[in-house]
């Protein structure tokens, strides 16, 4: 798991992806075991980077089981075991997604 997880922050980070955060989520229980949340510069840039994943990922046998690109400002990729979230700026600071998901792995530990 830790192999994908660099893979897939190596990557975003390679593609001028910014601000970078790994969540942890799998001692809860959260829909996903693991949260990538990253910044975009513009929603064409969030485009961008979605298309990189799949252009990289599915060649080492990822499955894309759904990803919501409808808008720009905040495009979702579900791998099943890995959701990652792809803002622009505003949206990513509108929405505080890092503080929701500390919160909920602060209350719902499952020991």
């Amino acid at each position: 798991m830790k192999d994908r997880l660099d893979f897939i922050m190596n990557l975003l980070d390679s593609k001028k992806a910014q601000d970078l955060a790994l969540f942890n989520l799998s001692n809860t229980n959260y829909i996903t075991q693991y949260v990538i949340i990253t910044t975009s510069l513009a929603d064409k840039h969030s485009f961008a980077l979605l298309d990189t994943l799949k252009t990289e990922l599915k060649p080492r046998g990822e499955v894309f089981y759904s990803t919501d690109e409808e808008n720009g400002d905040w495009v979702i990729a579900d791998l099943g075991d890995i959701m990652i979230h792809i803002f622009t700026q505003n949206h990513r600071r509108k929405f505080n997604l890092e503080e929701f998901l500390n919160d909920y792995k602060r209350e719902n530990k499952s020991d």
